[in-house]
């Protein structure tokens, strides 16, 4: 493999074990603010510091729109930024004391869920292997949202809601992933930039159509004080270093193989959950495990039947 390639699944995993802290900071700050405030106040300020970097790094033309496809820019960045935030993390919330555990072995799935968006995309189905690792992966999430009592999932709305607003929230990021290749000629920064610009507007305007209608309480000046630890991980850390790794480790190495590192996710979740006093059940370790077996068995699969083909047209 190329040095190139090595630089880009770096980065990537770079920002998918950042983000696995993101659920348990979350889990301490959603019992202060809500989902949808937290997010936008969290990309107003990545927001701002990603625009800075694509300014210093490429100019004007880091941020330059005039005669792009500004719309579906608009569409990648509300389901990256304003869609998967809002709901990943109100699922979290619904979820209750292993809303972290869970919200990070369903952002796990998203490499299955690439294959089905890439199947949308191309009309190029899966293979019948892969379409058994996507089973197998969403087993795993099973036995981590029902602890192995597969019952109480059927048993209690509360939990298969939270699940689904959840599973739902890592299609959109995997959306977004996907979106990058829809603008060939812009950078990293110039897409991380405008993307999150533009899905934090529609955040904002979701946030207060929240407020106004009372579905969601104006929060205290306690209650931001109380989230500035929270706020400055997940906006700097997750959030700039996170999301610029990510965008500029998928331009080197292509979404396809970028969903891959997101089996590293749960692993930084588990541990800093388990210091934090949340100990895994063991029926949660067997299903975290088999969705990132699944992960890892899908991708050796498919680069073997890339080395076949590529033999086989070399001969």
């Amino acid at each position: 493999m190329s040095q190139s390639y090595f630089k880009g699944a770096a980065l990537c995993l770079t920002a998918t074990t950042v983000w696995g802290g993101m659920f348990p900071v979350m889990s301490t700050a959603l019992s202060h603010v809500d989902p949808f405030t937290f997010t936008s106040i969290r990309y107003a300020i990545a927001g701002l510091m990603f625009i800075i970097l694509a300014v210093l790094i490429e100019g004007q033309s880091g941020i330059e729109l005039r005669g792009q496809r500004i719309g579906l820019a608009w569409l990648f960045g509300t389901a990256g930024f304003a869609v998967f935030n809002f709901l990943i993390f109100f699922g979290q919330q619904l979820a209750g004391k292993d809303g972290a555990l869970t919200a990070s072995v369903m952002v796990a799935t998203m490499p299955m869920l690439g294959l089905l968006v890439n199947w949308y995309v191309t009309k190029t189905a899966p293979s019948p292997y892969s379409f058994f690792f996507i089973f197998m992966s969403f087993v795993g999430v099973v036995f981590v949202v029902s602890k192995g009592n597969i019952a109480a999932i059927i048993d209690s709305p509360q939990n298969y809601i939270a699940d689904g607003i959840m599973l739902f929230a890592a299609l959109c990021w995997v959306i977004y992933t996907v979106g990058g290749t829809f603008f060939p000629a812009w950078s990293s920064y110039k897409y991380t930039a405008v993307t999150t610009v533009l899905g934090l507007l529609s955040a904002i305007v979701i946030n207060v159509v929240l407020f106004a209608s009372g579905a969601i309480p104006f929060p205290s000046h306690d209650d931001f004080g109380d989230i500035l630890p929270q706020m400055a991980y997940m906006s700097l850390v997750a959030g700039v270093i996170g999301v610029l790794g990510w965008n500029l480790g998928n331009k080197i190495i292509t979404p396809a193989n970028g969903v891959l590192f997101m089996n590293a996710e749960p692993i930084t979740t588990f541990i800093i959950s388990a210091i934090q006093g949340n100990i895994p059940d063991k029926m949660q370790i067997v299903g975290a495990s088999l969705t990132c077996t699944a992960l890892v068995l899908n991708s050796a699969y498919l680069r073997l039947r890339a080395a076949t083909a590529s033999i086989r047209s070399a001969g």
